[in-house]
């Protein structure tokens, strides 16, 4: 008998090293991170977000990406070639998204939300390198982070 193979589901996962990184509602957000990626590539999804300092992200930025900036976000594709499944590790740095949300003026959970969607979306193939690539990044961002924040608010209203 010939047994058939069950392909993967997506998994979303949120780790703190050494920083809180304050987040809530991880799986419902997990969730809804898998379905962006799902709407853009119809692919299953493994991603493991990783909440850091300013210290250590700039160190991977040094190392990996030959970078000596500080940055709010890396995310690197583990994805192996032509697989089904997009495989993912993303390191966010809390601190970066303190100042830029002061920055932005909006709240810090605002800001995390809108980065965590950020990451995502270059593993959907958005880029961000050029001025015309992040308006589109920003104008998609904030589209997701609509979404997201207003089933927050449906969730939060049937309690």
């Amino acid at each position: 008998m010939h047994k058939e193979i069950t392909p993967p589901s997506s998994i979303c996962l949120f780790t703190d090293h050494e920083v809180k990184s304050k987040l809530k509602g991880k799986r419902k957000l997990g969730a809804f991170i898998n379905q962006l990626i799902d709407h853009y590539t119809q692919q299953e999804s493994h991603l493991q977000y990783i909440f850091v300092t300013d210290a250590f992200l700039l160190e991977m930025n040094r190392k990996y990406l030959a970078h000596d900036t500080y940055t709010d976000i890396i995310t690197f594709d583990l994805s192996e070639k032509k697989s089904p499944l997009i495989e993912a590790e993303i390191y966010i740095s809390t601190e970066r998204v303190t100042d830029n949300a002061k920055q932005e003026n909006v709240n810090y959970l605002h800001e995390l939300y809108r980065v965590i969607i950020h990451g995502a979306l270059h593993l959907c193939g958005f880029k961000d390198k050029t001025k015309s690539q992040k308006a589109v990044m920003r104008i998609v961002e904030t589209e997701w982070l609509e979404k997201y924040l207003t089933l927050q608010k449906e969730m939060s209203n049937k309690i």
